[in-house]
């Protein structure tokens, strides 16, 4: 079977988006021919392979409210469909650019399957939204089969939940690779156990952009006491504004971009996992997924068709507090860090829940098999 992956960017492009897109490929890989077309970061296009696998990036000229906009694109996915001749098309939502080229081709190739994998509602630009839900009917109404990577998400998007008898969830995985610590990585994990000795140790991991909701976590950093120390990773457009916001607590700390070896070992270090996202643009946290696996409790906001609370279940693998709260998720800390039993049996659980939803072996089983009975 020959499969056409869409992604709107791809590796070594990093985010959760083209990380999932990756591990589709890697997960279907040796079974089928594939190819990936993608957007290139830069203006000319140009072909390389990951993974054993040729991916076309198309150049751009602009990007307008986070959706790239290429003049090649058209072009590049016309070749795809005539030379390639896919028999499943793995469309990565959302990327309306790229689907209104799509729904097109795919008119003329009745017998192409769809799969239309929907990591999220576009629910920032609101305007953009209602501009595309013509287009999103479309795209559901043409898809085989829609791949959600949790149940939270079908019933919260209205799109989903129009078509529920076409979802399949498939959470999103943990490459074994993220979670590896070698001997250099654990002895820099008992160093950083050592810096922070006699503190509860909280780390946190995102793009320093409002949905993330890192300056939430440095709100509630001041409902805690002194010993605690607070570990912000990450960089973004938010990031002078948040030290600005945390500049008289000194209990937080910013690490700047972190390279891989350094967040395994603030993982391993850790005591507890913060993921203060605030919006449904957090679907689904591979972030929060990796620090599970590495047995870590988590503190979350409850979020309302999010799939966050489907990764980390309140009261089970770690603690949730009303979405936007502050001093709530300051108490969420406090309540694992102040019990050890509890901490305990909650990283317990993380570790299982993990291993079992969320590992690559579980995530290539699931998509196979959707693939396969296509």
């Amino acid at each position: 079977m020959k499969i056409l992956h869409l992604p709107n960017y791809y590796s070594p492009h990093i985010g959760g988006i083209e990380q999932t897109a990756r591990d589709c490929v890697k997960a279907l890989k040796g079974e089928h021919e594939q190819r990936v077309l993608c957007f290139n970061h830069q203006k000319g296009n140009t072909t390389d392979e990951v993974d054993g696998v040729s991916v076309t990036r198309a150049g751009c000229f602009a990007k307008v409210a986070s959706q790239s906009l290429s003049f090649s694109y058209k072009k590049l996915l016309k070749r795809e469909f005539k030379e390639f001749e896919p028999d499943v098309v793995i469309f990565h939502y959302p990327n309306p650019f790229a689907a209104h080229y799509l729904l097109k081709f795919l008119k003329k190739r009745p017998d192409c399957k769809l799969v239309l994998y929907w990591h999220l509602d576009i629910t920032k630009q609101k305007i953009l939204g209602k501009l595309f839900k013509g287009q999103n009917r479309r795209l559901c109404a043409r898809a085989e089969k829609i791949v959600a990577t949790s149940p939270n998400y079908i019933e919260g998007s209205p799109y989903l939940s129009a078509y529920k008898d076409k979802c399949v969830t498939i959470p999103s995985c943990v490459a074994e690779e993220r979670v590896e610590c070698d001997e250099e990585v654990k002895a820099r994990a008992a160093e950083l156990k050592e810096i922070f000795h006699g503190r509860t140790l909280l780390f946190a991991l995102g793009r320093h952009v409002p949905y993330k909701g890192m300056e939430y976590l440095i709100r509630a950093s001041k409902y805690l006491p002194d010993g605690y120390a607070v570990c912000i990773g990450g960089e973004g457009p938010l990031t002078d504004s948040l030290k600005a916001l945390a500049e008289e607590d000194p209990k937080i700390t910013f690490l700047g971009k972190m390279d891989e070896e350094e967040r395994k070992a603030y993982l391993l270090a850790c005591d507890i996992f913060c993921f203060p996202s605030v919006t449904k643009n957090e679907a689904f946290g591979i972030a929060l997924a990796e620090a599970m696996m590495m047995g870590k409790p988590s503190v979350t906001f409850t979020i309302e068709g999010s799939g966050v609370n489907f990764v980390s279940l309140k009261g089970e693998t770690g603690e949730e507090a009303e979405n936007g709260n502050a001093e709530a998720f300051a108490e969420a800390i406090e309540k694992i860090a102040s019990d050890r039993g509890l901490s305990e049996r909650y990283a317990e659980a993380a570790r299982s829940r993990a291993e079992a939803l969320f590992s690559e072996e579980a995530y290539a089983e699931q998509l196979c098999n959707l693939v396969n009975l296509l």
